[in-house]
């Protein structure tokens, strides 16, 4: 339900799950447990439970719910920002650009100087085109 809300939460360095599979009181034991805030759309949550803390999402649209998860939890959006790694949600760490070499496409290799990589999935991501798009994307959503 708020799968792409959670890709732009850890875009922006925040520490985001998405489960879908867990529903109900799954879901809530689960945050519990990890000691996270529940971000739901589903109106059944709030009548279940308030602990762990839940905040609603009004909106259908990923800006609409950014602006309002940043808002209700004063995140910084622009602080740490490409600290996570989009798909897993790890901290990600600087690696060489020795150890890129083979890696990661030749003309990556040659135009790029940072990179760093996940942890836990070994995804490697380098400052390009797709930074600046989400840099522009938050800037368009109010965060300057």
């Amino acid at each position: 339900m708020l799968g792409r809300l959670a890709v732009w939460l850890r875009l922006i360095g925040c520490d985001a799950t998405c489960e879908p599979q867990l529903t109900g009181r799954a879901l809530l034991r689960h945050a519990r447990h990890d000691g996270r805030m529940v971000v739901t759309r589903d109106r059944r949550l709030l009548r279940e439970c308030n602990t762990p803390p839940i905040l609603f999402i009004d909106s259908n649209h990923f800006r609409d719910q950014l602006r309002q998860v940043v808002s209700a939890c004063a995140i910084d959006p622009l602080a740490h920002i490409f600290t996570r790694c989009s798909r897993c949600n790890a901290a990600v760490a600087p690696m060489s650009k020795e150890s890129a070499r083979g890696q990661v496409p030749e003309y990556v290799f040659t135009t790029q100087e940072r990179f760093v990589r996940c942890p836990r999935c070994q995804r490697i991501y380098w400052p390009a085109t797709h930074y600046d798009r989400v840099r522009d994307d938050l800037r368009r959503i109010g965060f300057e």
